[in-house]
């Protein structure tokens, strides 16, 4: 682990090393998904736009899920954490988008930061043992582990789409727009 990588990258290097690259690329990704969700009430996270039922609540919540299954369940195999363990994903598999409805805009943003806190410590572990070549932990049988790096395009390949996701709708809330947060 280089040492950029022990404080959060504000910005992907212009010329650094894969790691440094895919940590800057993820946190960028984060930082202006924070932006479009921030500031808002309970009724800006519930706002949708034209016929989809997509909120920035539900982005909020799916995204903490998304970084616990990648960064703790995948990469290291742990189980899941509360609230996702008490979940019966096969028979509500749209549990955190239905139940975002229902959260305050300080429980999802609660929910969201400390998903990506624990999702910064296990990454600093992981990159403390080894590069962005480690396997996950999380096995499929019949089939090889992805590695680390996998994982980071993966995750920064599904905030991207959703901070795509989320600008029409943070625009039809209060007029912001923009691609990057205000420095």
């Amino acid at each position: 682990m280089t040492a950029n990588t022990e404080a959060v990258l504000r910005e992907p290097p212009r010329a650094g090393d894969e790691t440094d690259t895919l940590l800057g690329s993820l946190e960028r990704q984060r930082r202006t998904f924070a932006w479009k969700c921030s500031g808002l009430d309970a009724a800006g996270l519930r706002a949708t736009v034209g016929v989809s039922s997509m909120t920035l609540g539900g982005l909020l919540k799916h995204l903490a899920l998304v970084e616990d299954d990648v960064l703790s369940h995948k990469l290291l195999g742990n189980r899941p954490a509360a609230p996702w363990d008490a979940v019966d994903w096969d028979a509500d598999p749209g549990w955190e988008w239905r139940t975002a409805a229902g959260d305050t805009s300080e429980q999802l943003l609660a929910l969201w930061e400390q998903s990506v806190a624990r999702s910064r410590a296990h990454l600093r572990q992981v990159l403390a043992e080894g590069g962005p070549d480690r396997l996950a932990a999380a096995d499929h049988p019949g089939r090889s582990s992805h590695s680390l790096r996998r994982l980071l395009v993966d995750l920064i390949e599904e905030y991207a789409r959703h901070v795509g996701h989320a600008d029409p709708i943070r625009e039809s809330v209060d007029g912001l727009l923009g691609e990057d947060p205000p420095r």
